[in-house]
């Protein structure tokens, strides 16, 4: 089964790296995070962001960019900027692909991005608009990436708590 990575570079703010834990708890994404962060992994805010997910969480802890990309020499790497010449929607993720993300206040570096502008993608936007959230870009990565797998391994449908889809209620205990 193909693992999807998420990568966040020097992340800068605990709600969104405990949010972007969490899409990656939910989808079994694999979270790889790339020192130095402006927090610490024990941080309340971070932690509450996840909620009770952490025990479904695959992290990798990094020293720096370097490390991340020594430890993981054969990765196929998608680097997702606003400085991206194509859509992310347009890319064919391959099973292990890396979606690495930059900090909030500054990006992934201009000289990585020069080095690969085959691999770096952007969300469409308004051009009046700087960026979107981390974790919000996280997530429609995330999941235009399963949607291309099918969703592997993942629950599509759900059920009611007071009804079933039938419409028939529940028996009463």
């Amino acid at each position: 089964m193909a693992t999807l990575n998420i990568v966040l570079v020097e992340p800068q703010i605990p709600q969104n790296t405990g949010n972007v834990a969490r899409t990656c708890a939910a989808t079994g994404a694999k979270l790889h995070l790339v020192e130095p962060m402006g927090f610490r992994v024990d941080d309340k805010k971070l932690k509450r962001a996840g909620l009770d997910y952490w025990h479904l969480l695959d992290i990798t802890y990094y020293d720096s960019l370097a490390d991340f990309f020594e430890k993981n020499p054969t990765g196929q790497f998608f680097f997702f900027t606003t400085k991206g010449r194509q859509k992310h929607s347009d890319v064919r993720y391959p099973g292990g692909a890396f979606l690495v993300f930059g900090r909030e206040d500054a990006g992934l570096p201009e000289e990585l991005l020069k080095a690969h502008p085959d691999r770096c993608v952007r969300l469409p936007m308004r051009a009046e608009a700087r960026s979107l959230n981390l974790s919000n870009t996280v997530a429609v990565g995330v999941f235009e990436v399963l949607r291309q797998w099918d969703y592997p391994l993942l629950e599509w449908k759900g059920d009611l708590t007071r009804y079933r889809w039938d419409d028939e209620p529940e028996e009463s205990t």
